[in-house]
């Protein structure tokens, strides 16, 4: 049988978590007084990618690129609840298919607005900014 745990049994635990701790706040002090600090108007400049910005952008970031970020999160969460109700689904019995409908439900009903919305269509070449200046002109 398993002895009762008590507290004197995390002791270990909660003494590397004070370790951890103090090695980060440590190591954070001692780089801060053994760093050199010559600030620099070239190292005060946003930096991107290697290019220094002159302007700002002409456009903004496209929104379709947060949704399919959004999507992507969204699946994975339920991958994660899947694979957790198919461990223990027998025990649910038929509350936890009844749930997990409803909640495979609202999963795809969020993927049907998103590719309603065009989240989903990646097609440049019909783009206005891809099109010749004409052609965005007959089309307003």
């Amino acid at each position: 049988m398993l002895d009762s745990v008590t507290l004197a049994d995390y002791l270990p635990i909660a003494l590397m978590l004070v370790l951890a701790g103090l090695f980060v706040v440590g190591s954070l002090v001692a780089s801060r007084f053994v760093r050199p600090d010559r600030p620099t108007p070239e190292k005060l400049d946003p930096y991107e990618c290697g290019i220094v910005p002159e302007v700002e952008p002409i456009q903004r970031f496209p929104v379709k690129f947060y949704l399919v970020a959004m999507l992507f999160v969204i699946f994975d969460v339920e991958i994660i609840f899947l694979f957790a109700w198919a461990s223990i689904y027998v025990r649910l019995g038929w509350f936890g298919v009844g749930a997990i409908l409803i909640f495979t439900f609202f999963v795809f009903e969020t993927l049907a607005y998103v590719w309603k919305r065009g989240a989903l269509d990646w097609n440049v070449r019909q783009r206005s900014r891809y099109l010749p200046s004409d052609a965005v002109d007959e089309a307003a």
